[in-house]
């Protein structure tokens, strides 16, 4: 379905809608949606963790108790015991201890039958499998900043995402401009282009009639007629040419092709203001902002990675909900303090910690370099714009010249005193001249478009286009 357009699509019209609908700023906007919601699960880590723990073992055999490895032991005692409780009945009556003879005899009595009683084998103590179930809860106490710093970089990412939205709207906003601009220029061209064609048109006929009348021979209308033709060719080349930067400014827009849009202002000339450049003005580029976003997150970085030097520290609990078959009894509830603490690493810790360092270094250097471009991108941008306003002053001089001439010419010719060829070199003279007015125009627009960009603000062309 075609959708219409029905006034004049301005170009701050463009800026609105593809702050809506371009798929680039919704990527970016997404992406900081994203960065929000990590942010926001960061900073939800300083909660408890509560898992629920659930497990089922099966054991290769039943868990035994080993009888036979402590038989000797248990034997030695036991009979040690025999000994010492006889005695101990003997000397409450007696006042005596029991002789030793009795005391040995009593012992190696004892220790055979302990050793032969006692079992040779080894008792199982459970089954073969058994089910837990507990809730464990997990509290952070101290964890050496990790928890912070990790909080701190998902900030800075945030940040980060931000710029990221501002400096993806700016690019659209210049290839909006850019693209505006273009549709501009092509509509000057063709209404130049235009009056061109209505004057060989013009001279065509003229050229027939003084045919028609035997006074210039026929070759002399042929000269109209291939100048005629090629400039309505050079015109319909001009009008695909603006067909497809239409295409461009849909694409930007995220409309569909078959959308109608009405654009018929042309390319004026109307003078950048000749103020000094703003102080600082590179801190307010998003393309500036956005690598100097990154100084931050490289130096959380290096937070980051000390981090991992120092302890963590937990709270933990269980609540112990189901257990079957267990061959122990555990307690309903346990409290206590974790700590896990990393001693070597292989001294990868201190690696990473001069690699992030130098990773702030890096970021800090790239931040300088870009303020360095922006500062002289803008001088030498300024400096184009002043050359393209010097060309256009010369070039407007020129076109008002050529069709001045032009009709000099035509006025000769309807004296006969100038032919229909010359006519035509003049039109063409004129055509050119015009082109390249145009041409510089384009340049010098496109040149106060960049200027405008690179200060950060690129919709201040519409200034100029108004």
């Amino acid at each position: 379905m075609v959708t219409a357009q029905q006034r004049e699509l301005t170009l701050e019209e463009c800026f609105r809608l593809a702050r809506q609908q371009n798929i680039a700023v919704e990527q970016a906007r997404r992406s900081l949606d994203a960065r929000q919601q990590h942010l926001k699960a960061e900073e939800a880590t300083y909660f408890p963790k509560i898992d629920l723990l659930a497990g089922y073992n099966y054991l290769g055999q039943p868990l035994e108790i080993n009888l036979q490895q402590v038989k000797d032991g248990i034997v030695e005692g036991s009979s040690q015991q025999a000994v010492s409780s006889a005695n101990t009945v003997y000397k409450e009556i007696t006042g005596n201890n029991l002789p030793q003879p009795v005391q040995d005899g009593i012992y190696n009595t004892s220790k055979n039958i302990i050793g032969t009683v006692y079992p040779n084998y080894n008792p199982p103590l459970s089954k073969q499998s058994y089910f837990t179930a507990a809730l464990g809860l997990r509290q952070p106490i101290y964890l050496g900043g990790k928890l912070a710093t990790a909080r701190n970089i998902a900030s800075a990412e945030y940040q980060s995402g931000i710029v990221n939205v501002e400096l993806v709207e700016k690019q659209t906003d210049f290839a909006l401009a850019a693209a505006y601009i273009r549709i501009l220029y092509y509509n000057a061209v063709l209404q130049s282009q235009g009056r061109i064609v209505t004057a060989m048109e013009r001279n065509e006929r003229y050229a027939a009639s003084l045919v028609s009348n035997e006074i210039i021979p026929p070759y002399q209308r042929n000269w109209a007629t291939v100048a005629l033709t090629y400039a309505r060719s050079r015109q319909q080349n001009m009008a695909l040419e603006k067909e497809n930067a239409l295409v461009e400014l849909k694409r930007l827009l995220q409309l569909p092709q078959d959308t109608v849009l009405t654009i018929t202002d042309t390319l004026r000339y109307r003078s950048l203001p000749n103020t000094a450049t703003p102080v600082e003005f590179w801190k307010g580029n998003p393309a500036w902002k956005a690598v100097d976003s990154k100084t931050a997150l490289a130096e959380t970085t290096v937070k980051a990675t000390r981090s991992l030097n120092l302890p963590n520290i937990f709270g933990i609990a269980t609540l112990n909900l189901y257990q079957r078959d267990l061959p122990v009894i555990t307690p309903p509830w346990m409290v206590g303090v974790e700590m896990q603490w990393t001693l070597f690493s292989g001294f990868s810790n201190q690696k990473r910690v001069r690699a992030s360092k130098l990773l702030v270094e890096e970021v800090k250097l790239a931040s300088d370099n870009t303020r360095s471009l922006l500062e002289a991108g803008a001088t030498v941008v300024r400096n184009k714009v002043t050359v393209l306003e010097r060309d256009l002053q010369s070039l407007a001089q020129a076109r008002d010249q050529a069709t001045l001439t032009t009709a000099q010419v035509q006025e000769r010719l309807a004296n006969q005193l100038s032919s229909v060829k010359d006519v035509n070199e003049s039109l063409l003279l004129e055509e050119e001249i015009g082109k390249a007015y145009y041409a510089a125009l384009f340049g010098y627009m496109l040149a106060a478009a960049e200027y405008y960009n690179i200060l950060g603000t690129p919709r201040q062309i519409t200034t100029l286009l108004q």
